[in-house]
């Protein structure tokens, strides 16, 4: 399982450092050479989702979103695990239909294409529906693990803040 976890993330992070070379190459162009990256907005844009989507798999599964915990805080452990299910049930509630339009959208992408090389939206949307189908599945597994009363939480963290990544 770590394996797999391990995977996800490297995707993510893949994916968001080809953002960050294809723009910081398309600046070093436009400045030394007043030329660009053909495609290299397109790219982003379609890079960002397919590492988003990816990034929330893990996010959803370890339950480390960012999120306010004020009312979680002052709950005993019988109140954290009630709260805990009702955030995963309404996430996974909401990433299985998003994950299934996803889909939809690859199925409907026809012969679309970038701007300038016509590059195949299919191709970045069906790595992004992946994705989002795993964040999907994630969700589920974690609702699961939840009811079962064994959270999973991300490695622990040496750091001064206690409860900095709760994981519940």
């Amino acid at each position: 399982m770590k394996r797999l976890f391990s995977a996800i993330e490297t995707v993510a992070a893949l994916f968001l450092l080809l953002i960050a070379l294809l723009t910081a190459g398309n600046v070093l162009l436009r400045y030394a050479f007043s030329m660009q990256i053909p495609d290299w907005f397109d790219g982003t844009q379609m890079l960002q989702g397919i590492a988003m989507f990816w990034g929330i798999a893990l996010a959803t599964y370890y339950g480390t979103h960012i999120g306010v915990d004020i009312v979680w805080e002052h709950l005993g452990p019988k109140g954290q695990r009630r709260m805990d299910l009702l955030a995963t049930a309404l996430t996974a509630a909401f990433l299985v239909p998003l994950a299934w339009m996803v889909w939809v959208k690859v199925g409907g992408t026809g012969s679309q294409g970038t701007m300038d090389l016509r590059l195949p939206l299919q191709w970045f949307y069906s790595v992004a529906a992946v994705g989002a189908s795993v964040a999907a599945v994630l969700a589920l597994v974690r609702l699961m693990h939840l009811w079962q009363g064994r959270a999973a939480t991300p490695e622990p963290v040496d750091d001064d803040v206690p409860g900095a990544a709760h994981g519940s």
